[in-house]
């Protein structure tokens, strides 16, 4: 599988989802290995998500986890996918990342996202509200300027150690975040269905600029790998049963094993949900996955994949994971 002339890359985002029977403790440190494994396996970066009071998932500080696998690695890069800017004061946000950077050089992303807090709860815990989201270009611009070391919102304030280091960041496109990425001349990441779309005014409307001299683009997208498409599947419902149960109860629970959600009774509006939920997401062999993965960067013109996958066995993940590494290896060298 290529891109132009080179293999496309591959990497990963992981939101430390439990699994039933677990703490949130283990899934952090599942995580850290995880990254490990990923390293391993020549993955290209290893993110990490920022939730809020959600039970099922485990990483909720994701500069400080993203301490913690930088250490823990050596030549994978690590960075957010994303930090939520809304929720944070720019200055603290340039200094987290300035640490990072200071202390694991070349190798940290900053992913930013303009979410804020998914219920009124968390939004005031957080000090926000849902127009938070608005203050995103203003947030950016400042949280930029405090690298750069031209910053003109807070005169006299410098952030350190980040003045004058070469951080990489990224824009996640939900709602603007790709109109506002071509502005200021910044990477994208882009998922789901409207992700051409985004894509393409990405492209259309980048700015060159300090950062990025040309477009980049990182598609993000579930896939699930096995030795059978059936198997394959099996591995998107845990996720898949925990977001449609979200969705009627509130609350996003532990992973548990795909038998438990094949011998659920479900309801009429539960199972729609629990559809909706797999809509969209990749499965397959690793023939088929590096099919569909060609055809998802033909489609996107895509210069990297950010692949997540979330299902109760540690072990069948990795393995779909370690599938999926070799199937585009494979593709790549049988294509150039």
């Amino acid at each position: 599988m290529t891109s132009g002339t080179r293999p496309i890359r591959l990497s990963i985002l992981d939101r430390s989802s439990t699994r039933q029977g677990q703490s949130a403790a283990q899934a952090l440190r599942d995580t850290v290995r995880f990254a490990q494994q990923a390293e391993e396996l020549g993955y290209h970066r290893f993110w990490v998500s920022e939730h809020h009071s959600v039970p099922g998932l485990a990483g909720s500080a994701p500069t400080v986890l993203a301490a913690a696998i930088a250490a823990a690695t050596a030549t994978i890069r690590v960075g957010t996918g994303g930090v939520m800017l809304p929720n944070h004061q720019p200055l603290v946000v340039a200094e987290q990342f300035g640490v990072l950077e200071a202390l694991y050089p070349g190798r940290i992303d900053m992913g930013l996202g303009r979410s804020v807090g998914f219920t009124n709860g968390v939004r005031r815990a957080l000090g926000q509200d849902k127009e938070a989201a608005d203050t995103f270009t203003t947030r950016l611009t400042e949280l930029l300027g405090y690298f750069t070391g031209d910053q003109q919102t807070h005169p006299g304030v410098h952030a350190h150690p980040s003045e004058g280091l070469p951080i990489s960041p990224f824009i996640l496109a939900t709602g603007a975040g790709a109109d506002i990425a071509a502005t200021f001349g910044l990477p994208l990441v882009a998922g789901g269905p409207r992700a051409t779309d985004a894509i393409t005014r990405y492209r259309t409307n980048f700015r060159p600029s300090t950062w990025s001299a040309h477009p980049y683009v990182i598609v993000a997208a579930t896939i699930a790998t096995a030795d059978t498409t059936e198997q394959a599947r099996h591995l998107l419902l845990p996720e898949a049963w925990s977001t449609a149960h979200s969705r009627t109860h509130g609350e996003f629970p532990a992973l548990r094993p795909p038998e438990d959600v094949l011998a659920m009774t479900l309801t009429p509006r539960e199972r729609t949900l629990l559809e909706e939920a797999l809509r969209g997401q990749l499965h397959g062999t690793p023939t088929e996955m590096a099919t569909a993965l060609d055809d998802l960067i033909n489609r996107t013109g895509a210069d990297e994949v950010l692949v997540t996958l979330s299902t109760h066995s540690r072990e069948d993940m990795l393995n779909s994971y370690r599938h999926l590494a070799a199937a585009t290896r494979n593709s790549a060298t049988s294509t150039r």
